[in-house]
């Protein structure tokens, strides 16, 4: 009746392993639970999503960059507009201050 005896208890929520005494009713140890890496998927399937997500990257990017290309090119013909407008019409100097309209 000497020896003290432990109790392994594994916890129903987290699945985590707990050591307690019996004579005290105080948890000793306790581990949590370890899952396994990548939801048990194996490397295969691991290496295949990064080519996936790889591809969608690509993908995404050379959309991006053809955007970029055509905002540019419609922002230089806005600005060139904007430049035949200016030279059609000048300005006839500063404009007017409020106080010199008194």
């Amino acid at each position: 009746m000497g020896e003290k005896q432990n109790l392994n208890v594994s916890c129903p929520e987290c699945n985590a392993r707990l050591v307690v005494d019996v004579s005290t009713a105080e948890v000793i140890s306790h581990r949590k639970f370890e899952e396994p890496i990548a939801g048990g998927k194996n490397f295969d399937e691991l290496l295949s999503g990064l080519d996936r997500s790889k591809d969608e990257a690509e993908e995404v990017f050379s959309r991006e960059m053809a955007a970029m290309e055509d905002r540019d090119r419609l922002l230089e013909e806005k600005f060139d507009q904007a430049l035949k407008r200016a030279e059609e019409d000048p300005d006839e100097g500063p404009p007017l201050r409020p106080f010199d309209l008194d």
